[in-house]
């Protein structure tokens, strides 16, 4: 059976090579698709204990709604480890710190978490040189990854050298563990310890301060229902003691850490959705794909029916069983599907780097893996089959006595089917135009939206060795320079929110008013010149012209809306700590993602903190040169550590990142799916002209016109893809109303992006089947007609 179908591919080769290349296509990007779900999917699963692992977690009703959300207190370790016997081990993680670290003349900024010493105890990161135990238990000790001993050590022993932190402390590595995997959350170079944490003031003991990641292991034998029952209340006990100004009604409960990657939107008061929700997009869409390359086999094969009629209807003369033709059948589509393998794993490794830049990861196919090729020919082999079950029964129900008379003529119901089959694949690729638009506008519409600064020529230096403490001399020469039109102060970067409070008070405001989160800026002077912010009342923060601005504070339109504020300047604003007064009030600007509704935003004077500086780039000067001048100033001030910046644009520009990606890879597979199904379209039009070339012979010599003809022909497919259409629209509708539910700043989906998918359709199939119906429009009728 296998020489007999090798045999039929050779003989048949144009057909062949289409059906081969359809298949190749479907199957390279299912198995991209496939391979970025994997690594989704196996996210943090490799861990050992991974079913005792436990993130804690808190939930709050807040703005209307029940949220949950992974901070947590510093101090709720400690606590959780003495009083709840459940738990066996826990590690706080925090990322926060990026030291300068030294040794001899090297100099690198490195990726720093706090973790505690059960870390090790927990997580499966092997160690491969050190100690193995008693890993990180006080402020002296460090433990690094092979990748960032090699860049600082070369090729010397780690173990037990003395390194330096910001020139400042020294610590011992005490060992090395293995590369961190590409399916991992966590992102280090560097371990330090919180006995570190504390020595450094990076602790303390508020149980309203939600900073941190709290990991614990339970014990084999502890019920998680119950525990979450005894831990629940744990905040609140002991938070509301002594003097405070509203009540914590937090409530923690521990959730699953194999969801913390898939599980990441705390809408509801629990984990329900996140990214989860784009992995069955792409998962449906690898489907899509697949079932678009299968049904254009069926069509290509039952299109070509004339000329394996014969041979059915000689094989059954002279003894062939039905089941026998149908695994024949098979057979030859799982060997086609086989070679269609091979094109489309040397696709995928083509295309591999590309993607891989893409969705941002480093995905790779194991081609000398014996497990990965009996993964793929497992798939092939599947494929083969679906693709070539419907053609195999098709083309063994032929009657020998009606074929060999030159009657195929099988009945209206098969035609119906392959009609149906490639209804079927426009609904998939329709929907995917669809999505495609929506998910460009939506990308677009947030691109639109106005910011609230300007950010061209705006750049940024993070706080570190000794700019704060040089930072007024800093400042004072960098304006100076001419490099720079202004320079501020603030809290964080203009793109990024590092703080959110509640418990304000104001004039009029009410006990359930406490409740309400604000984000939380800060600037010590010049915000609103440096930023190009549109200042709507009042005037700027500004420490140097009004030293009392120490405790002063501007307000968004949207915060002074929550706040119910008539006439905001000079009203008193109090939090926890202190008491602010209103001097100006800003429009709204974008500081956490474009992609959600303007929240209310407070910007604190200098009685706040600072952890970036930002300076607008004078336009008279050539950018390299503004950022050599500006180099030079900080490394006179704070020599030890490399100068550093980002422009605030590019920054930005990152907040699309997983979107526009979402986006590109919307249109690349949308456009495979159109592809391949319009070679199931010169299918199908091949076997209707195939069919009906008595027909348009006749209709020829009784003066049909080549235009009537041909249109004749091309109607049946516009109304096929209309029906898809009418089918695609309101999956499309409802699968993009669930992706846009996810941001809150969004389009409407409108009407018109269904006209133009369907305007599209139709326009590419027109393309697709123009020459061929042509073809058989022009053909001379009495080729058509000799048999008569």
């Amino acid at each position: 059976m296998f020489k007999i179908a090798w045999r039929n591919i050779r003989k048949n080769t144009a057909f062949s090579a289409t059906n081969i290349l359809g298949l190749a296509i479907g199957m390279a990007g299912a198995i991209l698709i496939a391979l970025w779900l994997q690594n989704m999917l196996t996210m943090d699963r490799f861990h050992e204990k991974l079913d005792r692992i436990y993130a804690m977690s808190n939930r709050d009703f807040n703005g209307g709604k029940d949220w949950a959300w992974r901070a947590t207190p510093r101090i709720m370790l400690p606590t959780l480890l003495s009083d709840f016997p459940e738990i066996e081990t826990g590690t706080r993680y925090s990322t926060d710190l990026t030291p300068l670290v030294s040794y001899k003349e090297k100099r690198l900024n490195t990726g720093t978490a706090f973790v505690d010493s059960g870390f090790f105890h927990m997580f499966s990161f092997p160690i491969v040189k050190g100690q193995k135990n008693n890993l990180l238990t006080d402020a002296k000790t460090t433990v690094i990854t092979e990748k960032f001993a090699t860049k600082l050590f070369g090729n010397e022993d780690p173990i037990g050298k003395i390194i330096k932190l910001d020139s400042l402390d020294q610590v011992t590595v005490q060992a090395v563990i293995k590369d961190l995997p590409a399916n991992t959350t966590m992102g280090f170079d560097m371990l330090l310890s919180w006995e570190y944490a504390k020595k450094i003031g990076y602790f303390d003991d508020n149980w309203n301060n939600n900073s941190t990641e709290t990991f614990i292991l339970l014990k084999p034998e502890s019920n998680l229902a119950q525990f979450n029952k005894k831990v629940e209340l744990i905040t609140q006990r002991h938070a509301n003691v002594g003097e405070i100004i509203i009540k914590n009604t937090l409530k923690v409960f521990a959730s699953p850490f194999s969801k913390r990657f898939l599980y990441d939107n705390g809408e509801g008061g629990d984990f329900y959705s996140g990214r989860i929700q784009l992995v069955r997009l792409f998962a449906w869409i690898g489907v899509f794909i697949l079932a678009v390359a299968c049904i254009n086999y069926m069509n290509l094969s039952t299109a070509k029916s004339e000329k394996r009629a014969k041979e059915v209807a000689v094989r059954k003369v002279v003894g062939a069983r039905r089941s026998q033709l149908i695994l024949q059948f098979i057979i030859e589509s799982v060997l086609i599907s086989l070679i269609a393998l091979v094109a489309a794993i040397l696709l995928v490794i083509l295309i591999l780097p590309a993607f891989n830049s893409l969705v941002a990861k480093n995905l790779e196919i194991s081609v000398l893996s014996v497990q990965t090729w009996l993964y793929l020919i497992a798939f092939a082999v599947f494929t083969g089959v679906l693709a070539g079950i419907y053609p195999a029964f098709f083309l063994s129900a032929f009657t020998p006595a009606k074929t060999l008379k030159g009657s195929l003529t099988t009945g209206r119901n098969k035609f119906t089917m392959r009609s149906a089959l490639v209804v079927l694949q426009f609904v998939f690729a329709i929907i995917l135009i669809i999505s495609t638009i929506v998910v460009s506008k939506q990308i677009q519409h947030t691109k639109d939206r106005e910011r609230g600064y300007n950010e061209n020529g705006l750049a940024y230096t993070n706080m570190v060795g000794d700019i704060d403490k040089n930072y007024l001399t800093i400042r004072n020469e960098l304006l100076a320079s001419g490099a720079v039109e202004s320079v501020s102060k603030n809290l964080s970067p203009i793109t990024e929110v590092y703080s959110t409070s509640w418990a304000f008070q104001w004039p009029g405001s009410t006990e359930e008013d406490k409740r309400i989160s604000f984000i939380r800026y800060s600037s010590e002077a010049d915000a609103v010149k440096t930023m190009k912010m549109t200042l709507v009342a009042g005037r700027d923060i500004d420490i140097y012209t009004y030293p009392t601005d120490s405790t002063a504070m501007l307000l968004t339109e949207t915060a002074v809306k929550t706040m119910r504020l008539k006439n905001p300047i000079g009203a008193t604003v109090k939090n926890s700590f202190m008491s602010f007064t209103v001097v100006g009030v800003v429009k709204d600007f974008i500081l956490s993602s474009p992609f959600d509704t303007a929240e209310p935003l407070v910007i604190e004077g200098p009685a706040s903190y600072f952890s970036t500086v930002h300076y607008r780039l004078n336009p008279a000067h050539s950018t390299e040169q503004n950022l050599k001048t500006i180099e030079s100033i900080f490394k006179k001030f704070n020599p030890e550590y490399p100068f550093e910046y980002r422009f605030v644009d590019k920054q930005y520009e990152n907040k699309f990142r997983e979107a526009q990606s979402i986006g590109t890879l919307s249109k690349l597979f949308a456009g495979l799916t159109i592809f391949i199904s319009c070679l199931g379209l010169l299918a199908l039009i091949a076997y209707i002209a195939e069919k009906r070339t008595k027909e348009i012979a006749v209709r020829k010599v009784l003066g049909a016109k080549v235009s009537q003809i041909a249109s004749m022909l091309s109607m049946d497919f516009i109304k096929l893809i209309i029906l898809a259409l009418v089918i695609a629209s309101p999956l499309a509708w409802w699968m993009m109303h669930a992706w846009l539910n996810e941001y809150s700043y969004r389009i409407e989906i409108s009407w018109v992006y269904f006209v133009v998918a369907g305007l599209a359709a139709i326009i590419i199939s027109l393309l697709t089947i123009g020459y061929q119906a042509w073809k058989a429009a022009v053909a001379n009728p009495v080729v058509g007609l000799k048999d008569e």
